[in-house]
């Protein structure tokens, strides 16, 4: 089942805000970005690394990921190895809120998620 409107707006107010502490120097966003991405129960953010930021062609590198859990009511957290693939984040697979999921982000305390 989907988010409703109202979730979906908060979401992404909340993870835009998260977003926007995380973003490098304005002088260097056109190489290299943070953004976020909110698809069917999942919260994704990435890095953007432009090879043309007028077309915005470019990479993903992504860097966390939740997924809600409706019959849990959690958020299942993932990073990604150097294989590019999704694992669950081992130190706490699941949290209650989306606030939690992004302070654990923002905290980083295994250096799993910002290089």
């Amino acid at each position: 089942m989907a988010f409703s409107e109202f979730e979906i707006k908060r979401y992404e107010k909340m993870t835009r805000l998260f977003v926007e502490t995380r973003r490098p120097p304005v002088e260097i966003r056109d190489k290299v970005d943070i953004s976020f991405r909110l698809k069917n129960q999942s919260i994704s953010i990435f890095e953007m690394i432009f090879e043309d930021f007028k077309t915005k062609k470019g990479i993903e590198v992504p860097i966390a990921k939740a997924t809600f859990v409706k019959s849990q009511q959690c958020w299942k957290l993932y990073w990604v190895r150097a294989d590019l693939k999704w694992y669950a984040y081992s130190p706490m697979p699941k949290v209650k809120t989306l606030e939690a999921f992004l302070a654990l982000v923002d905290t980083d305390e295994h250096s799993i998620f910002w290089v």
